[in-house]
């Protein structure tokens, strides 16, 4: 059963822990999104002199101008920007140097719907605005989300992130002589591994959300592990998992050697 999120900037993972999901800042979306307008003229003035081209060849006539006209800003301002974000899953080149994706406000990818309403607010609150509708939108809102992202239901999630250390925990010293005598031999597999994920996200939770979820599972513990000890919550559970671990070894080192024993009793046979 999923635990209630009450935090706007987290999401809740498969095994139920809240992981802290920021969003790309203001100052990194303007940038990002300037290099994509830019790329944007860039490829409409390119359509701009292969039309000059072809009109001053003879090979389109003039009477079509104006169609080609249009065609150029649909393509250039709508089109493209619907292609590149559903073929990069809500990346462009803008966002990819600043390190930024469009996601669902759960978290979830972003679909042709969501890319086509942006796209098509985009024309005014960006092109049409000189970009500032989008500024005053993404200055006053928690995500920095401009108009089209309000309207379609989205936000740029900040995806470029420290490399993670592997986590290696250690026995709490104030643990060390319950560890001798406790039992966790009864705790499900399931919630051992959501005391791992959360051990190894809790560094990029907000604190509010960190000591929420350790004490929620310090109690779901509470069942499995004897005798309770009086600790912090999420030393509590550093030490739980330590603990499963050593065992879980010992338990496999004993079955290596059982099998091992029985090999060389059947090889000497």
């Amino acid at each position: 059963m999923s635990m209630p999120i009450d935090t706007a900037d987290e999401v809740l993972s498969g095994e139920a822990v809240a992981i802290d999901v920021q969003p790309l800042s203001f100052f990194m979306r303007a940038l990002g999104a300037l290099i994509d307008v830019i790329i944007s003229w860039v490829l409409f003035l390119l359509f701009l002199w292969l039309r000059m081209w072809l009109l001053g060849s003879g090979i389109v006539d003039a009477s079509i101008d104006g169609i080609m006209n249009v065609t150029a800003i649909v393509v250039c301002f709508v089109v493209v920007p619907i292609v590149v974000e559903l073929a990069t899953r809500g990346r462009s080149l803008g966002r990819l140097a600043v390190g930024g994706r469009i996601v669902r406000l759960d978290g979830g990818a972003a679909g042709f719907r969501h890319a086509f309403i942006r796209a098509l607010v985009g024309v005014l609150e960006i092109y049409m605005t000189f970009g500032a509708i989008a500024i005053l939108a993404g200055a006053f809102t928690a995500r920095s989300q401009r108009l089209g992202d309000l309207v379609a239901g989205t936000y740029s999630q900040r995806v470029r992130t420290p490399r993670l250390v592997p986590l290696a925990p250690v026995m709490p010293q104030p643990l060390a002589g319950w560890a001798q005598i406790a039992d966790v031999a009864r705790m499900p597999d399931r919630l051992a591994r959501r005391i791992s994920q959360f051990l190894q996200h809790a560094e990029r939770m907000s604190p509010p959300a960190r000591a929420r979820i350790a004490q929620e599972l310090v109690t779901e513990t509470a069942r499995y592990v004897s005798p309770q000890p009086v600790a912090h919550p999420e030393q509590l559970l550093i030490a739980i998992t330590v603990l499963r671990r050593e065992r879980e070894r010992r338990a496999l080192a004993i079955a290596d050697a059982r099998a091992e024993k029985l090999t060389g009793r059947h090889v000497g046979v």
